[in-house]
């Protein structure tokens, strides 16, 4: 289970930094990353200040735009 959430962090993060294309992977990548972080807020109020960093934010809204499209 850790070794595919690094993966799913090594693939947004590369994306990000120009490293690899933003593709599908990317996308799905950052959207299971993005639940699994709400799931964890969730858990405790502690943990209600996390939040994506504002590229992994700014992805996600792209995502959204192509999935509308």
């Amino acid at each position: 289970m850790i070794g595919m959430d690094s993966d799913h962090c090594r693939i947004v993060t590369e994306s990000l930094a120009g490293k690899r294309q933003v593709d599908n992977n990317t996308f799905a990548s950052l959207a299971i990353l993005s639940d699994r972080l709400e799931r964890v807020k969730k858990l405790d109020y502690v943990f209600a200040g996390i939040s994506l960093s504002p590229e992994a934010r700014k992805l996600q809204k792209k995502s959204r735009a192509v999935a509308v499209s």
